[in-house]
């Protein structure tokens, strides 16, 4: 085909959308079903009309093939292991008496059993859950989701396309069972996987599907030999069938590499690939292997992770030096769309002459069809569309909000001594212990306490005007004293004061930043009912006035007890926002960095003496290529110690991370140089402490004893079995005992129970130690 018909076939898609609805109407379904309020078949029903509603939209808009099986109740990667009948044993019974039931089980546990484990899908903020595999797991085909999702789109009369998550990624992001070796490697169950996608691909073509795409992420990361080659079998199997749809393999996040070829010569009929930030490796990649003859293309060339408009000039000029590339060239974001919000045209507090410069999934598949349309007819037929885009573009480059000349200033002028303790570890311990005069195995939490439904009317309430500010002021005053009685009744040894005021760790300190904006529908699913209002960091950082000082004070004059400050560290603030693509991170991570060594610095000479710092997401932003790590680790790394050198020796610093790969990144834990550091550990079974005891990690650490990710309540003899486990990789004077992370999604009866039993396995396993009065 030539190139002027590769451009008339051109049409648009997306891989996927934001599932919640307009007015997040499935977490309300869901989160309703399990406090019984909703009936299943309600649930189904709303879950239905969301699908029917998106996809209904994306074809009005122009999208020419919608996507299904995308939609998910909690999470894509447990549907697949729905899919693929691959049930851990202890949820087995739960799933046979009713499946949905069971699903949920496995997703969040209950009292009697634990839930899968949950970690970071790539370097996004969306959360997968893991599959658990060993040597006997057996796979059964349940193609029930996914054939009846694609009837509904059918029945509606549109072109659908089934998206699934493709064997060899799934093997891939899977682990070993409880109980099997930790060497094991799941992907050598990928011939006993093969004939289950097989018999999946026969249903969906039964039930009428033309193409189904098999997502395969995980090949933009580096491969061995050995995984590039189970890759090549898997496609090579899958080609061979003869009772299948059409076939389109699509990868994302980022170039493919030594995959390309691979997944170029597979006997499959098209490929989807990512040409936003990964677009010159992708293309010379492609025109290096011949390009894709007589196979399609899907071009992702709308960026499907951030929030600016498009460059539609630019996508056009790829997209043309494509069409010679393939048989058939087609438009799409780079990834699917649930990474986004939904709708800019919703947020009514934005400045009219900010709002165009944002884009989110429907205006994102807007520029999609229109990218379609210029390719298919030419840019003579979206003259309007290029001339606005124009001026968006140019209303951003050129707009003063975007530079602050103090602010560069500052940062031209940073040092690396400014990134220095002024003393080494050992000497800041030995001031920090005399300072403080905590036990052993020291007890705290991780910042936030239950946000109840109180505090969310009065901050409603505050909003709409129907209390001022110093009835709302109160309200939190008397959330902190019940949070910090709690506490001291308990028996806790570090106290917090419970984040009462904050409606998001990211969301609370870019509201008081400047450079921020803030979005009133921008929400942004995390995991299974947990969604974010990312906020959008448009230009330069500076805090004009403290942030927590006020807070926190009055939280410690109620105690004698040490009350941590909390902030949350630069590397989060941009990873959990829509940073600008205008200028590098790291010279936006040090404007972030120097803005929060401020509000250190306040509240230390306020006479606070452990001061948290969180970064979650360090580990989640971690390129997914090794080449790209070191640079990344040394501007992130430097960010945070820039926030947190200024402190006195006998200021204790501290750090959390939560449910991500901990064991790619100890060597960069050790480089922030905290004091100490809290980590998720109970559903990995103490890994992490495994791994920084490996790695001779010299400072103290808390490996989080109560997944709180999890409305069941840990016993105490369950929480000291793993403080147990946790000795045995971190001497008795370096470890600290706390939960996996804030406790802001618990209610307060669960919290209660659990911190019991906390400080009863701490002051259980305080006994046993030799050292112990």
């Amino acid at each position: 085909m030539t190139s002027k018909s590769a451009a008339a076939a051109a049409r648009a898609t997306v891989y996927g959308y934001p599932r919640q609805g307009g007015g997040r109407e499935l977490k309300k379904a869901i989160e309703g079903y399990w406090k019984g309020r909703v009936d299943a078949d309600a649930l189904r029903a709303t879950a239905a009309e969301l699908r029917r509603t998106n996809w209904r939209q994306l074809a009005e808009a122009g999208i020419h093939e919608v996507p299904t099986g995308d939609f998910s109740y909690y999470d894509h990667v447990l549907d697949t292991s729905v899919m693929v009948g691959a049930i851990p044993g202890r949820h087995r019974a739960a799933v046979e008496a009713d499946a949905l039931d069971g699903y949920f089980a496995m997703a969040r546990g209950t009292q009697d059993v634990a839930p899968l484990e949950m970690t970071k899908w790539f370097d996004t903020n969306y959360h997968y859950l893991v599959p658990e595999l060993g040597p006997d797991t057996v796979f059964t085909a349940d193609s029930a989701k996914q054939v009846a999702e694609l009837r509904e789109a059918l029945d509606l009369g549109l072109a659908a396309r089934p998206v699934l998550v493709g064997p060899v990624t799934y093997l891939l992001l899977a682990k070993p069972a409880p109980g099997v070796a930790a060497d094991f490697d799941p992907l050598t169950l990928l011939d006993r996987l093969l004939p289950v996608y097989a018999e999946v691909l026969s249903d969906l073509r039964a039930a009428g599907a033309e193409w189904v795409q098999l997502d395969e992420p995980a090949l933009v990361q580096d491969r061995t030999p050995a995984e590039l080659n189970a890759a090549t079998r898997a496609y090579r199997d899958l080609g061979a069938l003869t009772d299948r749809p059409k076939v389109l393999v699509a990868s994302y996040f980022d170039r493919l590499g030594d995959a390309l070829p691979v997944l170029a010569k597979a006997p499959v009929e098209g490929l989807a690939l990512d040409f936003t930030e990964a677009a010159a490796a992708n293309l010379d990649a492609l025109a290096a292997v011949g390009g894709l003859p007589g196979k399609r293309l899907i071009a992702g060339v709308v960026n499907g992770r951030n929030i600016w408009v498009n460059d539609l000039t630019k996508s056009l000029a790829t997209l043309g030096t494509l069409l010679g590339l393939a048989d058939r060239v087609d438009v799409a974001a780079s990834c699917s769309l649930l990474h986004v919000p939904l709708d800019a045209t919703a947020e009514r507090d934005i400045e009219p002459q900010i709002l165009r410069w944002l884009a989110f999934a429907r205006q994102k598949t807007a520029e999609i069809v229109t990218l379609a349309k210029g390719l298919a007819q030419g840019t003579g037929s979206i003259t309007g569309e290029l001339a606005a885009n124009r001026a968006a573009l140019a209303s951003r480059a050129n707009s003063p909000i975007t530079r602050d000349p103090a602010v560069r200033t500052r940062v031209g002028a940073v040092t690396d001594a400014d990134a220095r303790r002024s003393q080494p570890y050992g000497e800041r311990a030995a001031a920090q212990r005399a300072h403080l005069g905590l036990p052993l195995l020291p007890t705290t939490t991780i910042g936030s306490f239950p946000q109840t439904a109180e505090l969310r009317v009065a901050r409603a309430d505050l909003r709409a005007g129907r209390i001022d500010t110093a009835g709302y002021e109160e309200r939190i005053k008397a959330e902190i004293q019940e949070v910090i009685s709690f506490q001291e009744k308990t028996g806790l040894d570090v106290l917090v004061h419970g984040e009462a005021e904050r409606n998001d760790m990211v969301q609370y300190f870019a509201e008081q930043l400047t450079g921020y904006l803030a979005t009133q529908h921008g929400w942004v699913q995390s995991y299974g009912t947990r969604y974010v209002r990312p906020p959008i960091l448009a230009g330069d950082i500076s805090r004009p006035e403290p942030m927590t000082v006020r807070w926190t004070t009055y939280a410690q004059s109620l105690t004698r007890r040490p009350v941590k400050g909390m902030l949350t560290g630069p590397v989060t603030m941009l990873a959990w926002s829509f940073v600008r693509d205008d200028q590098p991170l790291g010279d936006t991570a040090r404007q972030v960095a120097l803005a929060l060594r401020d509000e250190v610095n306040d509240l230390e000479t306020a006479g606070t003496s452990v001061i948290q710092v969180d970064e979650p997401a360090l580990r989640e932003t971690l390129p997914l290529r090794a080449a790209d790590r070191p640079g990344y680790l040394a501007w992130a790394t430097e960010a945070f110690r820039l926030t947190t050198a200024g402190v006195r020796p006998d200021t204790q610093i501290h750090t959390h991370m939560c449910y991500a790969e901990f064991g790619d990144i100890v060597q960069a834990i050790d480089d922030l140089d905290a004091d100490v550091i809290s980590l998720e550990a109970a559903r990995s079974h103490m890994q992490v402490a495994r791994e920084l005891a490996a790695h001779g990690y010299p400072r103290e650490a808390g490996p989080g004893v109560y997944d709180i990710h999890s409305p069941r309540v840990p016993s105490a003899d369950e929480a000291a079995a793993l403080l147990r486990k946790g000795l045995e990789a971190i001497p008795a004077e370096r470890l600290w005992v706390n939960p996996d992370c804030g406790l802001k999604t618990r209610g307060w009866p669960e919290t209660r129970a659990s911190l019991d039993n906390l400080v009863a396995a701490a002051h259980a396993v305080r006994a046993e130690l030799p050292t112990a009065d």
